[in-house]
């Protein structure tokens, strides 16, 4: 997150400090321990962590967006296509994070971001949607 400053330009937010992260998370966990006790038994996991390919695709579905750039990524590079349960792992905790309560294409695109680029083909559609440059991931644009 950035503000502008008086002179026109634009500055980094202070960082959180280590107890607003552990804040953060904490409530994040909570938010996944409430949403998996509503399951059955013997599906019951207690964080995304453990939650298996069947269980994300039904609690980490993500929206339009997010969907249509997981779809691009896996057209354009079939490495990805088979990782995409840890991609949706760990955007569904982005989500907890931010306290969302669906996917967005912006955590996606966080998540992508933590793989390596495999491959110039998705260092390239990355590029495309203004989410890295050059093969390395560098920003984010929340369009």
């Amino acid at each position: 997150m950035s503000r502008p400053f008086a002179g026109g330009s634009v500055i980094a937010a202070a960082a959180e400090s280590s107890a607003e992260v552990a804040q953060r998370v904490a409530v994040a966990r909570a938010r996944q321990t409430a949403r998996y006790a509503a399951l059955p038994e013997d599906r019951r996991v207690r964080t995304n962590a453990e939650a298996d390919g069947t269980l994300l695709d039904e609690i980490a579905a993500p929206e339009p967006a997010g969907r249509a750039l997981a779809a691009r990524c896996r057209g354009a590079d079939a490495a990805v296509g088979a990782r995409l349960h840890r991609v949706l792992r760990v955007a569904r905790t982005l989500a907890d994070l931010d306290g969302a309560a669906t996917v967005s294409r912006r955590h996606i695109a966080e998540a992508l971001s933590y793989r390596p680029a495999a491959s110039p083909s998705v260092a390239w559609l990355m590029a495309g949607r203004g989410i890295a440059k050059r093969g390395k991931v560098r920003t984010i644009r929340s369009t």
